[in-house]
Order: structure tokens, then sequence, then C-alpha cells
């Protein structure tokens, strides 16, 4: 081991802290803002590799500041670490200039309040290239970035592509443009006449929205707010914009800003897409802009070598709250919506042609003129745009509760985002997943990918509408083959879900035996069953490394279960069916040829994380009898939570992860799995005869 140079320690930290010409100028724009411009001006040359020039008309530099400006860690933010827990600047690390020096020729010219002359300056590898030279400036601070990476042919090759760092860039000016309303922003190539960004001082952020991304943004916006005053939990205020309803867009914009910080939160963005998943058409995003202020010593800046990602104190009750918060108004806001004409499959082109054929007044260009038969026009109900059929049964008071309840207890992802065919380079897995593409049922493909949740008909069928066609669907069946299908693709690549207690296998065992002598109605041998339990135990603890490795199921040298798959992101099996688990894993698995001791292993567990309906009777329906016989409230509540949860994660984490992922094998077509059970043209013929 030896000591690196400091120059090369150096280099080595440019390059993390300017990651690429963007970085650059978010960390120049941040130290202009730092000292209170009011008007910032940016120049670009081929994306920012060859030039970046901001100017701000802010307080300046110090003349006697400038032979330490671009030296590592030399900061005018802070002086002892404590200062770090109420920072309010945006700059704090003294890196930036310095890291820039390092991998780029720049120069400074600044003038302070004052003065009758400003001075120019400059600088290579943290130190100044001459003494500062007098010259004329106007008020303010000019810096100028040129040959960003020339001494890095690495990193250089890999951003050729001027045009989308230029883009990276004008977006990043978007962002600060719309927080900071009291600011002027500009924004062009260097010798362009014309600026790409051009932002005046406001003080409606509406307005600045609208001249950023225009009316089409601005127009269908609403505001929200949140806030949270209580010093023991949890203090916090937001304010922001959210597009409605009727706003779609093919990609998500979020600007947020945290303490006036441009940050990102992954967990914030992802739960407002939950709630915008039930809201927008498919494939369309929304419009977020939000504000939240903590106090100082709540936010930790220091997390991240480009200060774009921050940790907060109770982030997820603030993430909880404003999540709720954005779903209320977007409840309140949807009494009206807009929709784009709807796209026909490929089934529908010859039904669209020959109508077209038989109507000698329809218009060749488009759909104005097109009338669709009442017959055929597909239904939503504007109230949810999910569908839900309770908004028709029950009092609006029993639903707020009900959705209050679930919404508290089930926030999850529902739209993953990972890779479902990274597996492991295992044959026998790869001919598992050919039988699920040789065996998928292209009828049913295209009825789970366009299907509308409409609600559930009993405790195991729900409805799903597809095009003018009702269905009544197995959740139970589809959530099994849907399980078992992530398995495999999953395969080697889990994350764990972590069991707060470790659960003895033997027990587990030893409960599964009971709970299946009980089904049986017949008194077994104990000494049998202990026997089984321990030739189980001991099969699977011999198997734990397997286990652990491909399926994410940790056993300990105990004979502890410790650890359990994440099947689909965010989603938890019911616990109640651990010990049959448990018990299928050591009886049902053929562990001495690979493909079915994969096979068997992926169906257990898929049977395991299927959505079967809660062990309590459902109070919604005839099991309220139970409750009335019982006379428990605690029972009646605990069951209520456990089947509206269960509801809940149907229609928000099943139905979209099934029609990302699900390929309904043929046998569905004639299981009972998928059942129709109203066509709206076959009705209108019904009614037409009465």
């Amino acid at each position: 081991i030896h000591r690196l140079e400091e120059s090369v320690v150096n280099r080595i930290a440019a390059g993390e802290v300017i990651q690429r010409p963007v970085s650059a100028v978010k960390e120049l724009v941040e130290n202009s803002l730092d000292a209170s411009s009011t008007s910032i001006n940016i120049v670009i040359k081929d994306g920012g590799l060859k030039l970046i020039q901001v100017s701000d008309d802010g307080h300046g530099i110090r003349y006697e500041d400038l032979p330490i400006l671009c030296e590592r860690h030399t900061t005018s933010k802070l002086s002892v670490y404590e200062d770090l827990q109420n920072i309010k600047s945006m700059g704090f690390r003294g890196e930036a200039l310095a890291s820039m020096t390092y991998v780029a020729h720049v120069t400074v010219t600044t003038i302070t309040g004052g003065q009758l002359h400003g001075y120019r300056v400059s600088y290579r590898d943290g130190v100044m290239e001459h003494e500062p030279k007098a010259c004329a400036a106007v008020k303010g601070t000019q810096i100028m970035i040129e040959n960003l990476f020339y001494n890095m042919t690495a990193r250089r090759k890999t951003l050729q592509n001027s045009a989308d760092d230029y883009a990276k860039i004008v977006d990043l000016i978007c962002r600060f443009a719309v927080h900071h309303i009291n600011v002027s922003f500009s924004c062009r190539k260097h010798g362009a006449a014309r600026t790409d960004v051009h932002t005046v001082a406001t003080s409606s952020r509406i307005d600045a929205i609208k001249s950023i991304y225009g009316v089409s943004v601005s127009r269908d916006l609403i505001e929200v707010t949140a806030s949270a005053n209580d010093p023991t939990c949890l203090v916090f205020n937001m304010h922001g914009y959210i597009s409605n309803s009727n706003y779609s867009a093919k990609k998500m914009t979020m600007v947020l800003f945290i303490n006036d910080r441009l940050v990102e939160c992954t967990a914030l963005k992802r739960a407002i897409e939950v709630v915008y998943a039930a809201t927008l058409p498919k494939a369309s995003k929304p419009f977020v802009y939000m504000s939240i202020i903590l106090p100082p010593e709540h936010v930790d800046v220091n997390v991240h070598p480009t200060k774009r990602e921050v940790s907060l104190l109770n982030q997820e009750r603030i993430v909880e709250t404003v999540q709720t918060t954005i779903e209320s108004q977007l409840r309140c806001s949807n009494s009206s919506r807009a929709f784009l004409p709807q796209q026909v499959g490929p089934k529908d082109l010859e039904q669209k042609k020959s109508t077209k054929d038989s109507e000698p007044n329809s218009s060749p260009s488009g759909s104005k003129s097109q009338k669709v038969p009442v017959n055929k026009m597909v239904r939503t109900d504007s109230k949810d745009p999910a569908g839900r059929m309770d908004a028709y049964l029950q009092d609006i008071s029993i639903i707020k509760q009900k959705e209050k309840s679930s919404l508290s207890s089930m926030r999850c992802a529902v739209r993953q985002r990972r890779n479902p065919k990274e597996t492991a380079d295992l044959t026998s897995v790869q001919e598992l997943l050919s039988d699920i593409d040789s065996k998928c049922h292209s009828d049913l493909l295209d009825i789970v990918k366009h299907c509308t949740y409409v609600g559930m008909a009993d405790d195991v069928m729900a409805l799903l509408q597809h095009n003018t066609r009702l269905y009544l669907v197995n959740v139970v069946n589809l959530s099994k083959e849907l399980m078992y299908q992530q398995v495999l693709r999953r395969f080697a690549h889990f994350n764990a879900i972590q069991l707060s207690d470790p659960a003895p296998l033997y027990e587990l065992i030893t409960m599964a035996l009971k709970e299946e002598e009980l089904d049986s109605e017949c008194k077994g041998n104990d000494h049998l069953k202990e026997k089984i339990a321990e030739m189980n135990t001991d099969l699977l603890k011999q198997k734990a490394e397997l286990l652990e490795e491909y399926f994410c199921i940790h056993i300990d040298k105990q004979g502890n279960l410790c650890r359990l798959p994440v099947i689909l992101d965010q989603y938890t099996p019911n616990m109640d069916h651990v010990p049959e688990f448990v018990l299928c894993l050591g009886n049902d698995v053929d562990w001495e040829d690979e493909k079915s001791c994969f096979q068997t292993i992926s169906a257990a567990l898929g049977n395991f994380y299927a959505m079967h309906p809660p062990l309590l009777p459902n109070p919604a329906g005839e099991g309220l009898q139970f409750y009335k016989k019982e006379i428990d409230h605690e029972l009646l509540v605990e069951a209520e939570t456990t089947w509206t949860q269960r509801e809940w994660c149907i229609q928000h984490v099943l139905v979209p992860s099934m029609r990302l992922f699900l390929k309904p094998p043929k046998s569905m077509a004639t299981n009972g799995t998928f059942v129709q059970v109203a066509s709206l043209e076959k009705l209108y013929r019904i009614f037409e005869r009465c």
C-alpha cells in the first residue's frame, strides 16, 4: 500500500463531484443564489464541454478571498461541523470550484459593492495561475469553465452528445426558475442570438410555470398544501402545484425542492405515482411541483456527493401525509374529465373499416364525423376513475372510513420498475420461462393487459371490464400464477423481507400438521407428527444454502426461518399461511431433479404469496352474523381492516402488476379463472326485443 499523490486524490474527487457538465452548472447556479443574485445568465458551448459561463449580479467575491477561492474545503458557509445542522445555504463543502479547477480551466471575474473596478484571475489545480488583475466588470461574479474534462479522456469520450447534455442543462435551469420566482434566468448556446430559457422575476408561481412549461401545463394545475406542527414527532410545511386528471404526458415531471434545495426523493415520487396510477389514462404521467420546508436540523444535506439527495427525519410520515393530501385533492378535482380519442387494436380495425365503408358521409380525416354506436361505448365512472363498484352500493362515510384505514396501512408502489427478465443463467429456469411463453393464451393476454378493475363480486371473484365485455375472474388463481411467474423471472435476484422474530421450522411444521388434522376431522399419531416435523426440519436445514442463494429464503443454523423473498415490490404475503408453506417445502419439493425442484419451490411460493381470502369471515357479507354472535368489537374492526386491505391490494397491486407481467396460461380459459358474464352488444339486443 502506498500513499497517493495529492494531485491524483484531487482529480479522483473532482470526477465524483463534477460528473458531467450539468453538475458544474448546478453548483455554479447554487453559488449565485447563495450570493443573493436577482439575475443569472448561463452560456453553453458544445453541451458544456468547451464552455460554461455563469454570470450573476450577486454580492461578489472579496479581493482578499481570491487566493484561496478554489482550494479544497474553503467556504464561507460554515466554520464548525455543528453549523451543518442548521445550514440554510446550498453550498457548504467548499469542493465544487476546487473540483472544477482539477478537470477544467477556470476563470473568475468579480466585483463587490463599492469597488471602482473588478478583478480577473485564472485557476488550475486549486491555485491561482497569476495574481488577480484589475479589469472592468459589472456588479456580481462571472465564472468561466473551459475545456471541461480535458485531462479525463475516458469521461470526455462518453459525453460527446452535446445536444443531450445541453438539454439536461436547460431542464435544470427550468426547475430553478420555477422555484426561485424572484430571480430572472436566461440560458443560451454560445453564439446564438435567442435564449432557450428566459424568465423574469414574478410574484406568481403559476405565471412562472406557464412561461417555462407552457399553457398546456399551467391550465391543468391545482394547488396543494399540507403541514404538520407537532414538535414531538413531525414538523413540516408543503406547498405545490400538481396536474389534474385532464393533464397527460409521456414522462413524469417532478420538480422537488426541500428547504429551497433542488433534490430527488424516490420514495415520494413512487408514492405520487401510486396515486396517479388510478387517475390518469394508461401510460400518462403527471406534472408535480412541490416545495417542502422543514427545520434545518431535521434535514441531513451531506449524504450525496452532488447533493442530489437529502435525508429527512420522519420521511415515511411526511411521504404518507403528502400522498394522502394529493389523493384527496385529485378526488375533489375529478368532477370533469377530458379524454383523447382511444386507439383501437388490430381486432377492431376490420369493424372500423366496414363501418366506414357503410357510411358514405364519413370523413377520411378523423373521428369528428364518426359516431360510435351506443352499444359499443365503453363506460367509465367519473366519480372514481378506477371504477370501484362500492361507490354505488355503500354510504360515502363508510367508503371514506374504509379508504382511510386501508391507505394508512397499505402504502405500496404498484408499478414495478425492475426488469422482470433478469434471471440466473440456468438452463432449467430458462426452460420453465419458455414453457410460460409457449402456453400463454393470446386472447386472455389482451384482456389482462387492457382491463379495468370494477370491484369484488365475492371473496374470491373480481369483476374486470375489457372493452364492452364484463368478466368474473378468480383473483386467487390469478395471483398464484403471477407470483409463480415472478419467482422465475426474479430467480436469484430477490430483495428480502426480514421477519421481526425468527420462526422455528419445527414449530411451524407441527402447526401445519395439526391444521391438516383439523381439516380432515380425524386424529392422528402425535409421535408420527413429531417425526415428520423433525425430518422436514433437518431436510430444510440441509437445503438452506440453495434456498438462500436462489430464492432468498434464509434458514439459520438453529433451524429458524429468518427471511422471505420480495416477489412483488412492497407486497407482503399473509403470514397466516407460513406453516402451510414450510410444510409444502418439506413434503412436495423434488430435491433430486433441478428443473422439478425449482418448479415446485416456485409453485409453493406462488401459492403462499397468492391473495387468499383472510381467515376471519368477511364482515361485509354473511360473516357479519359471526361477529354479532361473538359481540367482539375489536375483532370486527380487525376483520374490516384486513378485508379492506386485501381489496385495496387487489385493485392497486395485483391488477397493475398483472397488466405488466402476467402471461395467462391456456388452462385459465377453461378452468373457471375467466368467465364472461356480460356483453354490451348482447344486452342491447335483449333490450331492443323488449
